[in-house]
């Protein structure tokens, strides 16, 4: 091949080659238009949504402006309704006074149940109207062997440090169980009653792996903390027993039929027998 031949082969080879260049070159631009033309749109897209967050956080704190004043208000009515007697939701009360809302002259409200739901309340104040049935007895109005026999066992386990007193809380909570037959009905002024014997013998059951002289001592201790918890509402006597051949004093703990337990109704006492009636047996005298 001529020098000459040669040349044109390598200038139709570079020419070749800065055609595929070329053609290169333009996909590139347009690609490169393509992409800025989407960050463009993207910017936009942006903007339009940063002046939609400014719009929303102006929105919000329009809402959280009004919603405060609208709180405030509700705590001032709330304030006055109470101390007008009223009786309110507690689902209702419960954020204003969360929020420290409530301007009242009285220094505590209480929590009362009702038939239909929870409510609250300054202290013994009954609803002017009468609404909603009866009202159950707040939680302060209770003695303090009914307030520990609300407990679940975690919660009384960490609000009663002694033994005797969470069995005292137990033996109460037995009371409510018409299965359970811890305790026995008397008759001739006594409502209930329960023998030191057999509070041992339940107390075993209950714990587990407790002696019969450790239980014996739990039950005297027990019956102390149902005397002084139920504020003396209880009392204690000696009676005669007579078991396996031997008579022998065992305690019995005794509920009043006249005793004034908040939320229990007093039970009259038994009005004498008619003339040449048999008497009944009393359902407290010893074995």
């Amino acid at each position: 091949m001529t020098d000459s031949e040669s040349l044109e082969a390598r200038v139709a080879a570079l020419e070749a080659t800065v055609e595929q260049q070329a053609a290169r070159i333009d996909d590139l631009e347009t690609d490169l238009e393509s992409e800025r033309q989407a960050r463009n749109a993207a910017e936009e897209q942006v903007d339009d949504l940063e002046a939609t967050v400014e719009r929303q956080d102006a929105l919000l704190d329009a809402l959280r402006k009004r919603m405060k004043s609208s709180r405030s208000m509700i705590g001032e009515l709330q304030s006055r309704e109470l101390e007008k007697g009223a009786h309110l939701r507690w689902e209702h009360v419960k954020p204003i006074l969360e929020d420290d809302l409530l301007d009242l002259h009285e220094d505590a409200v209480e929590r009362i149940s009702k038939d239909d739901g929870k409510y609250i309340r300054l202290p013994a104040e009954s609803d002017p109207l009468d609404r909603d049935g009866n009202v159950a007895l707040a939680h302060g109005d209770l003695l303090p062997i009914q307030q520990l026999a609300q407990l679940d066992e975690a919660t009384l386990q960490s609000v009663a440090d002694a033994r005797p007193d969470r069995l005292a809380a137990r033996v109460w909570q037995a009371r409510q169980k018409p299965t359970a037959d811890l305790w026995n009905e008397g008759c001739n002024g006594v409502r209930e009653y329960l023998d030191a014997g057999e509070l041992a013998t339940w107390i075993r059951i209950q714990e587990g792996n407790v002696s019969r002289d450790y239980a014996t001592k739990l039950a005297r201790r027990t019956i102390d903390a149902l005397l002084d918890l139920s504020n003396h509402r209880l009392y204690d006597e000696l009676r005669s027993r007579r078991a396996d051949g031997l008579q022998y004093k065992e305690r019995r703990v005794v509920l009043p039929a006249d005793a004034e337990i908040p939320g229990e109704a007093r039970l009259e006492t038994e009005s004498a027998e008619p003339e040449g009636s048999t008497p009944a047996t009393a359902g407290v005298a010893g074995d």
